[in-house]
């Protein structure tokens, strides 16, 4: 390494992918790094180079999808620590593909650092193996719930983790002016219910899709009658709207939903958020959004990481989005409607130490790039 500049640290995670969850995740470790090492450069691999220019300035951005092993080779030798993460990138068949990177990290002698990582479900052969021995080499495992910890325990990870929280809890807020919610079509002076649907994929594939529309259209309804609320469906990823619209197809109060369809930085839908009145959502970083804006919400776990972080915030949440689960869930919003005052003060007491923990993990990093390049300020510079 040039001790003239500082570290060169690379970012590995799902980014570029337009998911808004992701793409809020790399806009906060990227502004973690640069309050804490304003001298570091970093270089941050992207599914879609492109869209990663575009929406993050100030970094070197390299597509490595598709690249053969020595090009990515080349590029990881100018690197002084590679980070993994964060989000939840280690799941069946897709862990491989970062964990291939990985490797060519540390065949170089290139530390790696999992950022707030999400774990699960591994239960592939070639996954649980490549995971093992990967982060069993790792010089600092950090995740961002307890689940995750346990699924790297079962498959023979034997570091020390360190539990941490979802980098996105630190995202700072854009304004969504009401100029923006007209353009959309949403009706001012209404009361408002964020919903927030997603698609089964690779991460959710025992989600019953036709169950779950229907589901989820029973309390859009509910909602409807229930509040005289006008729902709007809030995509975190493009295929979204996709769902969100066949959730719309089940739906008697139809014209009383919007989706929205325009595309939008992570610190606006965080801005948007705070014209909600009640948030009721299966994406985890929506509701994520939710708690930073102190909206009470209702969670739909499909996965453990929704579980986990609902039972962090205090916040109710039914096991399984199945339509035996209708009755249920309709008296669970009919109650955090009626309790919305308790909910807000209870999120509102349980995030800050949320956002501590989600600290907690770029202070590990800083440690890390510590020992490898002593930050020296220069008088004048700002950070």
């Amino acid at each position: 390494m040039d001790r003239a500049r500082g570290p060169t640290i690379g970012l590995l995670g799902s980014y570029g992918g337009r998911n808004v969850g992701d793409e809020a995740i790399l806009t906060s470790i990227l502004n973690s790094i640069r309050q804490g090492r304003p001298d570091a450069m970093t270089v941050v691999f992207s599914r879609s180079p492109d869209h990663t220019r575009v929406h993050h300035e100030g970094v070197e951005v390299v597509g490595w999808e598709g690249m053969s092993r020595e090009p990515v080779s080349q590029i990881i030798s100018r690197l002084d620590i590679l980070i993994l993460g964060g989000g939840g990138i280690l799941y069946d068949t897709e862990a491989r593909r970062y964990l291939r990177v990985v490797r060519l990290a540390q065949e170089q002698n290139v530390p790696v650092f999992t950022y707030a990582l999400g774990a699960g479900p591994l239960t592939d052969r070639l996954d649980c193996s490549m995971t093992r021995d990967t982060l069993t080499a790792a010089a600092k495992i950090t995740v961002r719930d307890e689940e995750s910890r346990l699924v790297l325990e079962e498959v023979g990870v034997m570091n020390a983790i360190t539990v941490t929280a979802d980098p996105a809890l630190l995202l700072e807020e854009e304004e969504f002016g009401q100029d923006l919610l007209r353009a959309e079509g949403v009706p001012e002076s209404v009361r408002l219910v964020g919903m927030s649907v997603r698609e089964p994929g690779r991460a959710a594939e025992h989600l019953d899709v036709q169950g779950y529309h229907e589901l989820l259209a029973h309390v859009g309804d509910f909602l409807v009658r229930r509040l005289d609320a006008y729902i709007v469906f809030v995509p975190m990823e493009r295929d979204d709207i996709r769902h969100s619209h066949a959730v719309l197809s089940h739906m008697n109060s139809a014209d009383r939903c919007r989706v929205l369809h325009g595309h939008y930085r992570p610190r606006q839908l965080l801005g948007l958020v705070r014209h909600l009145d009640l948030v009721v959502g299966m994406r985890l970083h929506f509701l994520i959004f939710a708690a930073l804006q102190g909206v009470p919400l209702l969670p739909l776990p499909y996965a453990g990481k929704v579980f986990d972080f609902a039972q962090q915030l205090g916040a109710p949440a039914l096991s399984g989005v199945v339509r035996e689960a209708a009755g249920p869930l309709l008296a669970e919003v009919d109650r955090v409607w009626d309790e919305r005052p308790a909910h807000r003060e209870r999120i509102n007491a349980r995030t800050p130490a949320m956002r501590v923990r989600a600290a907690a993990t770029a202070e590990h990093l800083l440690a890390q790039l510590d020992r490898i390049a002593p930050y020296t300020p220069v008088w004048g510079r700002t950070a």
